[in-house]
């Protein structure tokens, strides 16, 4: 595996910084994530990670955190800007700098936030669906005539935090490799999601068929009926995406002949030029709209596939779970590496959720902590206050 031998620290947060995290186990990274006390984390991000209880409200849990850290070679910073510090467990604790040294030099001090850390907003909470609407892309996404519609919590917090962070990760590994030294990695969603959306954002900047029009009226946005998602009669949906003329007229020589097979006679047909003539996309989505909803979705996908239409169903998940080579729901580590692939699917598959301070004592130990010296931090609260006062199952010691 790719990343076998390095060492993770991932202080437990939300959604961009476990995928960022799960990214690097995947592909063989020691990773252990640091819990509070007594805190339910259903957090699904967890396949290949290990758990320790830290509470880091005291001196002696802070002290734990600091000898994880200063032999560890990535650090995951989930919090809003300032907590860290706060905690001194910030990066100039760690880094060496002009008159002073770190405990750990080579440290890649990776943070996510959420917004520009420069920026008026920095210090407001926020979500997904805030991050999108401040990069500029959410005013250029589909929807209804009134609104755009948010794609889940894909775009902000997976694509332009998560996959950012790891990207910033391995780019500052490969460059310890040539400094010896570990430097901070800083990432906001509201940044990376503009920079994972460069190519609909500069569309969307100039005169551009793309999106360069209003919402709604372009090629990518939902204004081309032949780039869109239609009901069948059973309720289920096919996508098209017949951009290119030679795939629209493909498409459109099944779809009209299928048509006929079924009895439907349309006043009007679409030609090859139908693309190319805005005035006629109302009449072409009228058309592809009363067709589709002719048939159930299986019957529209049997009829396309193999074809050069670019015509698939709209899966489920579980559907899609199917397809998969793997036949699981949880995604498969992604990309694949032909010498050093990722997890093996086992492994890579196991445990939904991740029993916060579940391997506690072994981290610890692997730490070079003795058995005497992890009960007496357990005496000084480092795992919480139920450890304090002699109950320790819920860390595992």
């Amino acid at each position: 595996m790719a990343l076998r031998g390095l060492s993770v620290i991932e202080f437990a947060g939300l959604a961009p910084g476990p995928f960022a995290g799960l990214v690097l186990a995947h592909h063989g990274a020691s990773v252990t994530r640091i819990d509070r006390p007594s805190f339910i984390n259903t957090d699904v991000l967890c396949a290949g990670k290990r758990s320790v209880v830290l509470d880091l409200k005291s001196p002696a849990g802070i002290a734990v955190a600091r000898r994880l850290i200063a032999r560890a070679d990535v650090l995951i910073d989930p919090f809003r800007p300032g907590v860290m510090e706060r905690m001194g467990l910030g990066p100039q604790y760690f880094h060496d700098s002009e008159g002073s040294t770190g405990i750990n030099d080579r440290l890649v001090y990776a943070r996510v936030a959420g917004f520009p850390p420069d920026g008026p907003h920095k210090s407001m909470a926020g979500h997904e669906i805030n991050y999108l609407a401040l990069s500029g892309v959410l005013s250029i996404l589909p929807g209804t005539r009134e609104k755009p519609t948010f794609p889940l919590n894909l775009l902000a917090d997976f694509s332009g935090g998560g996959l950012m962070c790891a990207t910033g990760i391995l780019l500052a590994l490969v460059e310890r490799c040539k400094s010896g030294r570990g430097q901070v990695v800083d990432v906001n969603m509201v940044s990376g999601t503009r920079y994972v959306s460069s190519f609909p954002l500069l569309h969307a900047t100039n005169t551009s068929p793309l999106l360069g029009g209003p919402r709604g009226t372009n090629l990518l946005d939902g204004g081309a009926p032949f780039y869109d998602v239609y009901t069948c009669s059973d309720g289920k949906w096919m996508s098209v995406g017949c951009l290119e003329p030679q795939f629209f007229v493909t498409f459109i020589d099944i779809f009209r002949d299928a048509l006929r097979m079924n009895g439907l006679k349309p006043t009007w047909t679409p030609t090859p030029e139908t693309p190319t003539r805005k005035e006629d996309w109302p009449k072409l989505r009228a058309y592809l709209e009363n067709g589709f909803k002719i048939k159930p979705r299986d019957y529209w996908a049997s009829l396309f596939h193999g074809s050069d239409a670019c015509v698939v169903p709209v899966l489920t998940p579980k559907e899609a779970a199917l397809l998969d080579p793997s036949k699981s729901a949880r995604p498969s580590p992604h990309p694949h590496l032909s010498r050093t692939p990722p997890l093996p699917q086992p492994v890579a598959q196991s445990g939904m959720v991740l029993e916060p301070g579940l391997h506690t004592r072994e981290v610890l130990v692997e730490a070079g902590l003795s058995g005497g010296e992890i009960k007496q931090l357990a005496l000084d609260g480092a795992f919480g206050e139920e450890t304090k006062h002699g109950t320790i199952s819920s860390c595992k010691l």
